[in-house]
């Protein structure tokens, strides 16, 4: 279980004030502390989206709007993305990122809240979260939430964190997670806190077999999950019924 300050009332609020403090370095720092890997990551979550031509996409949690140009890039200029996130710092720096693309008239972003989506039923044809179900309040609601947007047949996928199980491989990932990713944070951003609760989270966090029977459960289809980079990260994917 993640450690909450006394000074938050939930875990919400903590992450909350996590990602409104390290927003202006976040992708930096992801690109950094994942070797450059996390862009493959994120494309090949988008490859499991089964996204067409003139799709609509979402993305939860879109943080800085990287999952967001990706699904983009797939549904092509007479799709349509929408990314959602409750941060508004992150959603400052989603702004600039995508004009900086060729994605920008496709992409709209709204705040709003993982578990209450403010959208209609059946309204994508996919669903993304990255990086992101570790942090929700309540996994479950947030699937499900996701599965009711997603119409028929369309898609449901998470990219995130997830733990590794090759001998010695595990060890020095959570060596490194331990003690050298809080470093880099402290370094990247100036201050301690915020980059010593990624390992905290993860520690806590369901193993990839239990997100998958998550899928399952909320009734989706076909529910699987993919291990990337020695199990680094996972991919898991529903089809909703």
């Amino acid at each position: 279980m993640v450690h909450i300050p006394d000074r938050y009332s939930s875990k919400e609020e903590y992450v909350h004030d996590i990602f409104s403090s390290i927003a202006h370095r976040y992708d930096f720092l992801n690109t950094t502390m994942s070797f450059n890997r996390d862009k493959y990551w994120r494309r090949f979550a988008v490859s499991r989206c089964a996204l067409k031509p003139g799709g609509k996409g979402l993305d939860v949690c879109c943080g800085t709007g990287m999952l967001a140009i990706e699904l983009a890039r797939a549904v092509g200029a007479e799709g349509e993305v929408v990314g959602l996130d409750f941060c508004q710092n992150m959603l400052d720096m989603a702004v600039p990122n995508i004009e900086r693309t060729p994605f920008k008239s496709m992409i709209s972003l709204v705040r709003g809240n993982a578990t209450d989506l403010p959208f209609a039923d059946n309204s994508f044809d996919c669903a993304t979260i990255g990086f992101a179900l570790r942090n929700v309040p309540d996994i479950e609601k947030t699937i499900r939430e996701m599965a009711r947007v997603v119409r028929p047949g369309g898609m449901v996928v998470s990219l995130e964190l997830s733990k590794p199980s090759a001998p010695v491989f595990k060890q020095a990932y959570y060596l490194y997670f331990d003690h050298i990713v809080p470093i880099l944070g402290k370094l990247g951003i100036g201050k301690e806190g915020p980059y010593s609760y990624l390992p905290e989270s993860l520690k806590a966090f369901p193993h990839q077999s239990e997100i998958r029977n998550i899928f399952e459960r909320e009734g989706l289809l076909h529910s699987c999950y993919h291990e990337l980079t020695g199990g680094i990260v996972t991919v898991h994917q529903g089809t909703v019924a």
